[in-house]
C-alpha cells in the first residue's frame, strides 16, 4: 500500500494521511454525529433558571448568619444574578421568629461597621470576628451533621437582625428571597398555627421587604424528623391559609408561594403530593420537589460518571409532571432543592471537579424536560455540596455555574450525539441552548452548546456541515493541580480560575477555534462552545 501510494506523488500521500488523521480525529476510537434543530425553541426557560440555597441550618446558631455580610461572598452571589435564594431545608421547620430577641453579638458588630441606615451599603465584617468564626465553623457544621444524621432536632430562635441579614444579602447580591416558613407548628385540630408567621410577616411588612414564601420542608419526612404526620390533604389547606394571610398584606398580595418541597417522588411521596394538589394547588405559584442522585455516606467516582445514575433523573422529571398534569395543568414545576448527593453530600467528590458531571447534565435535562427553576444545595453552608467553602472560596461548581449563567440563554434548542449504528451516544452528552442574549460579546442568532465526555479518551466531533464554516468560542473547563477528577479548583482553557480580589471576579475568556475545526473534549471532561453567527431561527 505504502508503495502504490508512493507511486502516486507525495501530494496525494499526504492529502490520504490528512483524511486519515481527520477520520481518526473524528472518531477517537469511535465516531460520533451530532445533529442540531435551529427553527424551533422547545422550552423557555425562566431566567433566573439556575438558582440557589442558604440551607436553614445556618441560623441553628444565629451567630453564623453573619458569614453573609461578608463582601466576598456578596461579590460571588452577584456572579450569579438573576437567580432565587431560597432560605430552606430541614431547619426550617425548626426555626422560630421572635422580634423582641437580641442579634448575637457577632451580627451586632457588623451593622455598626458602618452608621449609613442602607441594607447595601459597603460594611465590612471586622477581621477578629471573621476569622472566630471561620475558626468555630468546622465543629458547628459536625454538630449539624451530626444532628441530621441521628435526626436531633431542636428549635432555634432568630431574631429581626437575622432577617435583616438575609434580605440584604439577597437584595443586595441581585437574588430574589424565598423564605420558608416552619409548617410543624400545629393547633390540636392538626391545623397549622400561623401565628408565629404572621410575627414575621408583620416584620418584612413594616421594613418592606419584597419576598416570597414556602410552608415546611419535605413534609414527607415529618414523622422521622419530629414525630409528627401531615397528610397531603392538610398541607393543601394549610397552603391555602396561607395564601389568605399573604392576601392580607398589600406587598405580600403578589408574593410567590412555593411548595410542597417533598423529597424523592417516590410511591408514598407521590399520593403525598397528588392530594397536596388537588386540595391546594391552585394556592401555590410553582409546584417544588426535591432530587438527589446518590447517598452522600456511600457514593462513588464511578457514581458521578455513569449515564444511568444521570439517566435516573428523566424518569422522576415525568412522574412529577404526570401528576402535576393531572391535578393543576400548565402549574410551573421548579427543582426546589437538588444536588448530587444528599446527607449533606459526599465530602471529596461533590465539592470537587467530578461533581459538575452530575451538575451540568441536570441542568440540561432539566431545561430540555420543561423545568422551570433548578435550585442548586447550596450556595454557601453546611455540607460538601457547596458552591462557595468554609474559606469563603468558590469550588468548581461555583466556576461551572458562573459560566452557564453567562452562555446559557432561556430557549432551549435541540441536539443529539449519536454513534455510528446511530443509537445515541449516552457517554457523550450534548444540550443545545440559544446563547444568553445579555452577553455583551455575542448576538441573536449565536447558539451555545454544551458537552460532557464521560469517556476515559479524547473525544472530537465536528459541527454539522450547516454549521462547519462558522466560528467557534470554546470554554473548556478541566481539573486544575494535582488531584485530578477529584481537584477542587478548576480552569478554564488551560488557566485556574480565581477571583481577583474579594469584589473582583476574574475575566471568563475564550478561546477562539477556526472554522471547520473539530471540537475536542479530553477524557473524563465538559465545556462550552459558542457558534457564532449561527443565524439559528429560533433564536432570531
Amino acid at each position: 500500500m505504502i508503495v502504490a501510494w508512493q507511486s502516486r506523488g507525495m501530494g496525494e500521500i499526504a492529502l490520504f494521511l490528512l483524511l486519515l488523521n481527520g477520520r481518526m480525529l473524528m472518531t477517537g476510537g469511535s465516531s460520533a454525529e451530532l445533529k442540531v434543530e435551529l427553527q424551533q425553541a422547545g422550552a423557555q426557560l425562566n431566567p433566573q433558571f439556575l438558582s440557589v440555597t442558604i440551607d436553614a441550618s445556618l441560623a441553628s446558631d444565629p451567630k453564623y448568619m453573619t458569614f453573609l455580610g461578608s463582601p466576598k461572598l456578596r461579590t460571588l452571589a452577584k456572579g450569579l444574578s438573576p437567580a432565587y435564594l431560597r432560605f430552606g431545608g430541614t431547619k426550617t421547620d425548626f426555626l422560630l421568629f421572635d422580634p423582641n430577641t437580641e442579634p448575637s453579638l457577632e451580627e451586632k458588630l457588623y451593622w455598626e461597621s458602618q452608621t449609613s441606615p442602607g441594607l447595601c451599603e459597603k460594611r465590612y465584617l471586622p477581621l477578629a470576628v471573621e476569622k472566630n468564626l471561620k475558626t468555630q465553623w468546622p465543629f458547628q457544621e459536625q454538630q449539624i451533621l451530626k444532628d441530621q444524621l441521628q435526626k436531633k432536632f431542636k428549635n432555634t430562635t432568630i431574631s429581626r437582625s437575622t432577617v435583616d441579614l438575609l434580605y440584604s444579602f439577597a437584595n443586595c447580591s441581585g437574588l430574589s428571597l424565598i423564605f420558608g416558613l416552619n409548617a410543624l407548628l400545629r393547633k390540636g385540630n392538626s391545623q397549622w398555627d400561623s401565628s408565629n408567621a404572621k410575627l414575621l410577616l408583620n416584620y418584612c411588612a413594616s421594613k418592606q421587604y419584597n419576598l416570597s414564601w414556602e410552608l415546611g420542608n419535605e413534609p414527607n419526612s415529618f414523622r422521622k424528623k419530629a414525630g409528627i404526620y401531615i397528610d397531603g390533604s392538610q398541607l393543601g389547606q394549610d397552603f391555602v391559609q396561607l395564601h389568605k394571610l399573604l392576601s392580607s398584606y398589600s406587598i405580600f398580595r403578589s408574593s410567590g408561594l412555593y411548595g410542597p418541597d417533598v423529597g424523592q417522588p417516590r410511591k408514598k411521596t407521590q399520593k403525598l403530593l397528588q392530594s397536596f394538589l388537588k386540595a391546594g394547588g391552585n394556592a401555590i405559584s410553582s409546584v417544588t420537589w426535591h432530587h438527589y442522585y446518590v447517598n452522600g455516606r456511600t457514593a462513588s467516582e464511578k457514581d458521578f460518571l455513569n449515564p444511568i445514575v444521570l439517566d435516573g433523573l428523566i424518569l422522576m422529571i415525568k412522574n412529577v409532571f404526570q401528576i402535576v398534569n393531572e391535578t393543576v395543568p400548565n402549574r410551573k414545576v421548579w427543582l426546589g432543592e437538588t444536588s448530587s448527593a444528599y446527607g449533606g453530600g459526599s465530602p471529596g467528590l461533590s465539592n470537587t471537579y467530578i461533581d459538575g458531571f452530575m451538575w451540568l447534565d441536570k441542568l440540561g435535562l432539566s431545561a430540555t424536560l420543561g423545568i422551570d427553576i433548578v435550585m442548586r444545595q447550596t450556595f454557601f453552608g453546611t455540607g460538601a455540596y457547596n458552591l462557595v467553602d468554609a474559606n469563603l472560596e468558590p469550588l468548581p461548581d461555583y466556576w461551572l455555574s458562573l459560566i452557564y449563567k453567562k452562555l446559557v440563554g432561556s430557549k432551549v434548542l435541540k441536539a443529539t450525539i449519536s454513534s455510528t449504528d446511530g443509537t445515541d451516544d449516552k457517554k457523550l452528552r450534548a444540550y443545545l441552548h440559544c446563547t444568553n442574549s445579555n452577553h455583551p460579546k455575542y448576538s441573536a442568532g449565536d447558539i451555545t452548546l454544551f458537552v460532557l465526555n464521560l469517556y476515559n479518551g479524547t473525544r472530537n466531533f465536528q459541527l454539522p456541515s450547516s454549521l462547519s464554516s462558522k466560528y467557534v468560542d470554546e470554554y473548556l473547563l478541566r481539573p486544575a493541580g494535582n488531584a485530578s477528577l477529584l481537584s477542587r479548583s478548576v480552569q478554564l482553557n488551560g488557566r485556574a480560575l480565581k477571583m481577583v480580589d474579594d469584589e473582583t471576579l476574574p475575566t471568563i475568556a475564550e478561546k477562539s477555534l477556526s472554522p471547520r475545526s473539530f471540537l475536542k473534549l479530553p477524557a473524563f471532561s465538559y465545556g462550552f462552545f459558542v457558534i457564532r453567527d449561527a443565524k439559528a431561527t429560533a433564536c432570531i
